[in-house]
């Protein structure tokens, strides 16, 4: 009975907590920000940043307060396909990629760029013989980390690297691999675990660019110092994901892949206590290739690419009340 009554309330919770969402809404701000795709979108102190993608894009904060964009600078050089991390009053640009389809490049150091003073400046760099782009990146107390990606653009060179910089002591260490390559999705941290969601693995080299989508969910624990490839897998595969958490919940959403033409607007969430699914609305419009903010019981997605592959480029916002 005592089992049965604890599977009845975690049922309970998980449909009152999806409950709470309604539905999405295109934000009606003061000014337009700049289309772009391949790009993030990433939180600090209260304001949001869209930062890089495939054509030069000035960075652009957006007050949440105001409901306005605002330019701050251009960039140093052409950036895209990377997860921005925000780090001590910082964004850090890391494991992207520049130039063009399908060998991209793989950029060799940090890019850090300070929205107080409104300038870049190089940072680490990266050891030779772990560079890759299309990364997830997250940050954990005072390290970084990078985990997965691929060497050489979309045409080939797939890894499960995990690698740990740590900012106090400018070290860098190899961790336990992850236990699939993917490129092309997010890295999140839920609690003390780190979760890696869709993505896929490009592989222009044969003609598969779109196909080889990962359904598998992994985390790595760092109590235990191992990875966990979880029971349930992800219900719409897809890559060009964006991923964010709350409490003890991961959301999935964004993507393109090659089942239809436009993006993605499946949203995805795993209860990472049980293991089990549910679904959120859908976006107003699907995107893929951006980031996603949570802030203040609200989700946020700005940018990104309407249909799989490049284009067309998006400018809004959408949101959704989730608490």
């Amino acid at each position: 009975m005592k089992s049965v009554f604890l599977s009845f309330l975690l049922l309970f919770s998980i449909q009152t907590f999806a409950q709470k969402a309604t539905e999405w809404k295109v934000l009606e701000t003061t000014n337009e920000a700049t289309p772009r795709h391949e790009n993030s979108f990433v939180e600090l102190d209260g304001k949001f940043y869209a930062l890089g993608g495939r054509a030069d894009r000035p960075v652009e904060e957006f007050d949440p307060k105001t409901n306005t964009w605002t330019a701050l600078a251009e960039v140093p050089m052409n950036f895209h396909h990377f997860q921005a991390i925000a780090f001590k009053g910082e964004i850090y640009v890391v494991g992207a990629f520049t130039g063009g389809y399908p060998h991209e490049k793989p950029i060799p150091n940090f890019l850090i760029f300070n929205p107080k003073t409104k300038t870049w400046r190089d940072g680490p760099k990266i050891p030779e013989d772990r560079l890759r782009g299309s990364v997830g990146a997250f940050t954990r107390g005072d390290k970084i980390y990078l985990v997965c990606g691929i060497i050489d653009g979309h045409w080939d060179g797939h890894v499960s690297w995990f690698d740990e910089y740590d900012t106090k002591t400018g070290t860098w260490k190899v961790l336990p691999d992850a236990p699939r390559p993917r490129d092309h999705f997010s890295a999140t941290m839920v609690g003390d675990k780190v979760y890696v969601a869709g993505g896929r693995t490009s592989h222009a080299a044969i003609g598969k660019v779109l196909d080889l989508t990962i359904s598998e969910v992994d985390f790595f624990d760092f109590k235990t110092n191992k990875w966990t490839t979880i029971e349930s897998k992800l219900p719409t595969p897809r890559a060009g994901t964006s991923t964010i958490s709350n409490g003890t919940h991961l959301v999935v959403m964004n993507g393109e892949s090659n089942t239809q033409q436009p993006a993605h607007a499946e949203v995805e969430v795993l209860d990472t206590r049980t293991g089990t699914w549910s679904n959120l609305p859908n976006l107003n419009k699907g995107r893929h290739g951006t980031g996603v903010v949570y802030y203040k019981g609200k989700i946020y997605v700005a940018a990104g690419s309407a249909n799989r592959g490049g284009g067309p480029e998006l400018s809004d916002i959408e949101y959704l009340e989730w608490k």
